[in-house]
């Protein structure tokens, strides 16, 4: 037998050693990168945290998909150095307050999909915690106690829950945060004051809401703004100045809205100007669309679906491309309404 043999045969035992057993082990259920800092759980047959086989120089777990239905602090000391943490669709109904106490490191938390309530106080109380998803869960309401009074998060999801206003007094201890997702929840309006602390807040989503208008300060200091969803709300009225001072604004969309017309001045003009996704709302052809029909002539590149964008009414436009109708046609429709 040659010396590579020799060098190799021991590496490749010791590889496929018997799950739970020496340093190069991995927790029965589960699938683990070598060296082993990766490991994976995703069958539906482990109801238990599968501690006996991690590394502790493990730095990325997944446990998706499972039975889990609990997790401690105690389970999480076993890796000190991890730094990625996705526990989602599984079962866990609840967390404890010191959950992240033992690792330090932790950068991401993904709790999507689970069962999730109400949560301790402290429990995201870890300065290395940079991305935080709550996605899918059952929460009603957003402690501030959850957080230190400075928090580090840059990415907080929350989607898919029962939030029926936006989270204010949290969002005061999260000064640094960049993307923040409430879509797809139950909120009804937006307080004025809500996201002023949000200085470097680049990325809203409210879609999927029940929004019905917006005040004029809403985004007022959220200068580094440049995506903004609002689609698939119930918006009738738009602020003219609600964008102003959004430079950096570069995608807008109000799809699936109430809206018949947009003020004037309300989509800044120039080179730069925002793409917008404008479909699904029932734009009313008079006097109401006169700016958005200059807005759509002078930047058709910066409207995504344009020949979607569509007149509800008066019934002599209906269904006519916004774009495409003459200045003598909206007279029309001005004196039909008149008439009627």
């Amino acid at each position: 037998m040659n010396l590579w043999l020799l060098l190799t045969l021991p590496a490749l035992a010791e590889c496929h050693h018997p799950a739970g057993r020496g340093a190069r082990s991995c927790p029965d259920l589960c699938s683990c990168s070598s060296p082993p800092s990766e490991v994976s759980c995703s069958q539906r047959a482990l109801t238990l945290f599968p501690a006996d086989g991690l590394s502790p120089n493990t730095t990325r777990l997944s446990i998706q998909s499972t039975g889990l239905t609990g997790v401690a602090a105690h389970h999480l000391s076993a890796v000190p150095l991890l730094k990625n943490l996705q526990l989602y669709h599984n079962n866990l109904t609840s967390l404890p307050s010191d959950l992240l106490q033992g690792v330090p490191r932790l950068n991401t938390l993904d709790l999507t999909g689970s069962q999730l309530v109400h949560l301790p106080p402290r429990v995201f109380n870890r300065s290395s915690l940079q991305n935080l998803v709550l996605k899918n869960n059952l929460i009603a309401k957003v402690d501030a106690e959850w957080f230190p009074a400075d928090s580090g998060l840059i990415w907080l999801d929350l989607s898919g829950n029962r939030l029926t206003s936006v989270p204010s007094a949290p969002l005061l201890r999260l000064p640094r945060l960049q993307n923040l997702d409430l879509s797809h929840n139950h909120l009804q309006e937006l307080q004025p004051d809500a996201l002023h602390h949000l200085h470097h807040l680049e990325t809203l989503n409210l879609a999927g809401n029940k929004l019905v208008s917006l005040k004029p300060s809403a985004f007022t200091h959220n200068p580094k703004l440049s995506q903004l969803f609002l689609q698939e709300n119930r918006l009738r009225d738009l602020p003219a100045t609600l964008l102003q001072g959004l430079r950096h604004l570069d995608l807008l969309l109000l799809n699936q809205n109430q809206l018949q017309g947009l003020p004037a001045g309300f989509l800044r003009d120039g080179e730069s100007s925002v793409r917008v996704i404008l479909t699904g709302n029932p734009w009313v052809c008079d006097e109401r669309i006169e700016f958005l029909k200059k807005w759509l002539t002078l930047h058709p590149h910066n409207v995504i679906y344009p020949e979607e964008v569509t007149c509800s009414g008066p019934e002599a436009l209906k269904h006519r491309q916004v774009v495409s109708l003459a200045d003598s046609e909206l007279g029309l429709a001005k004196s039909d309404k008149t008439a009627n």
